[in-house]
């Protein structure tokens, strides 16, 4: 009789530890009974059928996935190494489990041929300038290809861009080029608009002659508090003139 009881209780105790299951806050266990869909339950201590219910845990937390390095070939015909990052959640725990084999390879696989084809159709200078546009086409691409998964894409990033050495030095003298051309243009502006205040100086002082022989004086003044052992000054003719006007007058007068 002592050995039917302990039986039993060993019975007992074999099922309960087969069938109480637990999954945390951030777990879903999608249920099979008899190879049928349940359902997804969780989180929190629920019981199983021995032998006849199976669980399949999955985890709702935000999963990394970090995208291989693909060779891609621009649309200007410039062949770099892109690598990326990409961010994703289960939503619907019983679609990743009915719906595909293995969604975090599946997911990782439809990243690296997205990753192909959006970069393959933009140019190199593209993608070092316009990658927030670009990292957005790729999570709406992404999001939309595992949808039916249960799987919610929530950021996709490109991570590095590795580019040929003889293209980067291309780049460098296209760049060196580029800062060529604003200098001479800053340098052109500067020009224009120091003739622009010239010959606004020059009209003023065309109206009042005075005003050259005091632009005279006041350069000289400039010059003269500099450590200069010679000065050459160039004294306009109009001062002789004047000087020469004066001298007749002075004779005239005596």
């Amino acid at each position: 009789m002592a050995i039917t009881v302990a039986a039993i209780v060993a019975i007992v105790l074999i099922f309960l530890m087969n069938a109480i299951r637990v999954v945390r806050e951030y777990e879903r266990g999608v249920i099979f009974r008899l190879g049928r869909l349940v359902g997804a339950k969780g989180p929190g201590i629920f019981l199983l059928i021995p032998i006849v219910d199976k669980m399949v845990k999955i985890t709702l937390r935000m999963v990394t996935l970090d995208v291989p390095p693909q060779e891609v070939i621009t649309k200007d015909n410039v062949t770099t190494s892109v690598n990326a990052v990409l961010f994703f959640r289960v939503v619907n725990p019983s679609d990743a489990v009915v719906q595909v084999q293995n969604y975090i390879e599946a997911t990782r696989q439809i990243a690296m041929t997205t990753l192909r084809s959006v970069l393959g159709g933009v140019e190199l200078d593209q993608i070092l300038s316009e990658r927030e546009e670009i990292n957005l086409k790729l999570q709406e691409i992404i999001d939309e290809q595992t949808d039916p998964w249960g799987i919610k894409v929530k950021t996709v990033e490109i991570k590095d861009v590795k580019i040929p050495a003889d293209m980067q030095r291309a780049i460098a003298r296209q760049a060196e080029a580029e800062r060529e051309r604003r200098a001479k243009i800053i340098n052109a502006e500067g020009e224009l608009q120091a003739s622009t205040k010239l010959s606004e100086a020059a009209a003023i002082i065309a109206k009042n002659p005075g005003a050259m022989q005091l632009r005279y004086l006041q350069s000289l003044v400039d010059i003269s508090s500099e450590n200069a052992s010679t000065i050459v000054f160039p004294i306009p003719i109009d001062m002789f003139n004047l000087l020469q006007g004066k001298g007749h007058q002075d004779s005239n007068n005596e």
